[in-house]
């Protein structure tokens, strides 16, 4: 339909240009940063905010958009914001109605680090519970925190009790914990008859957690009870910005590391958890959206040696980006009371060896997974509807 057909209809339905106007069936609007955009007839039907679509109590969906005619078009909008589409159907958009149909997400850029990066100081836990206890809807500290986590991968928060369930507390200004076959949170310590080596004094390398998991955790929360010993600092590496050099200095390595699935295994007695995947994961554009790098529990099935060769060149490559003494890697030690917060998904995390007789190093970990923190994060930055 054109501008010209849309004038000739009813005036209750008169057209109207900026902010908002119909061309070919479709509704161009201007956003408030001037940006124009063109919302298709079915897109904005099924989203608009009219009881008769959308419950106004849960904000689900009462139509079945499927059934929609397949020819469906907006025919006009008002200066008042009367809508009319060609089956019929009229509505009086609200004025905060494009607000409500493409509700703002707090925007993050993240951002790309190595061992150079300066720490910010932790963000307070008090000022976190504060306004959890008062029973306010918004929570600033928390809002930054979470913030600093999508931006870095990763955050601390300073002045959690050290007592055993210091970290739950942290954890439920957020949402659930990840139950695994582990349990919720557990002790990361050393142990006589360790099940896993994180449970031995000795180093770890850089690593991504539980790759044999479907889904992976999304974040791990390390908080810190005690760490006096001799080592034991804490060690991360930015896997976004290593895969983003490999795929700038070695496309072929990056490539093979994209498209070859490797098997991750583990078990015990009563465990067995196995999940194949790429050591680097790309959305549909392109873009890096997971790593995952774990020696201790990575397999290969047995290609023939011409593909093995190229493999295992390409894995070295991205190991001597993310190695221990990579300039790509940030050292720094946990206080007591201070708890690291990570993106399983982007960063590779490990630490030093640490001596025993000199001191001992307490951790209590569990994980989190990316909905619930994202839930948290979005709901933070995004204004109440009226």
């Amino acid at each position: 339909m054109t501008v010209a057909s849309v004038l000739d209809t009813p005036a209750k339905c008169s057209s109207t240009h900026p902010p908002a106007y119909v061309e070919a069936g479709a509704l161009h609007v201007t956003r408030a940063d001037a940006r124009p955009l063109v919302l298709h007839p079915t897109w904005l039907r099924e989203r608009l905010p009219d009881p008769r679509v959308i419950d106004p109590l849960t904000g689900q969906r009462l139509i079945e958009a499927a059934e929609l005619p397949a020819d469906l078009s907006i025919l006009s909008i008002s200066p008042e914001g009367r809508l009319c589409f060609s089956d019929g159907f009229e509505t009086l958009l609200p004025p905060d109605w494009l607000a409500r149909v493409m509700p703002p997400r707090p925007a993050t850029q993240p951002v790309l680090w190595d061992g150079g990066l300066s720490l910010p100081e932790p963000v307070a836990f008090a000022a976190m519970r504060a306004p959890a206890q008062a029973g306010e809807a918004g929570n600033p500290a928390l809002a930054v925190f979470l913030d600093r986590l999508a931006t870095y991968g990763f955050a601390v928060v300073g002045g959690v009790p050290t007592d055993m369930d210091g970290a739950l507390e942290f954890a439920r200004l957020i949402g659930p914990i990840r139950i695994t076959n582990w349990g919720g949170l557990a002790d990361v310590r050393a142990i006589a008859q360790a099940y896993d080596l994180t449970m031995t004094p000795r180093h770890l390398e850089p690593h991504s957690d539980n790759p044999y998991r479907e889904p992976v955790p999304g974040h791990i929360l390390l908080h810190c009870l005690a760490n006096d010993a001799t080592g034991g600092e804490s060690t991360l590496v930015d896997g976004f910005h290593a895969a983003e050099i490999l795929r700038a200095t070695s496309p072929q390595a990056f490539d093979i590391l994209t498209r070859t699935e490797v098997l991750f295994r583990y078990h015990d007695a009563t465990t067995l958890l196995e999940s194949r995947a790429p050591l680097i994961a790309l959305d549909g554009a392109g873009k890096v959206e997971q790593v995952r790098y774990s020696n201790r529990t990575e397999y290969i099935d047995a290609l023939p040696p011409e593909i093995l060769d190229r493999y295992y060149a390409a894995r070295r490559a991205f190991w001597d980006l993310i190695r221990p003494d990579s300039p790509l890697t940030l050292r720094f030690k946990l206080a007591p009371g201070e708890l690291l917060m990570m993106d399983n998904y982007r960063l590779f995390h490990g630490r030093t060896g640490y001596r025993l007789e000199t001191g001992s190093r307490h951790m209590r970990q569990c994980y989190m997974d990316r909905d619930t923190v994202a839930s948290r994060r979005d709901t933070l930055g995004r204004a109440p509807n009226p």
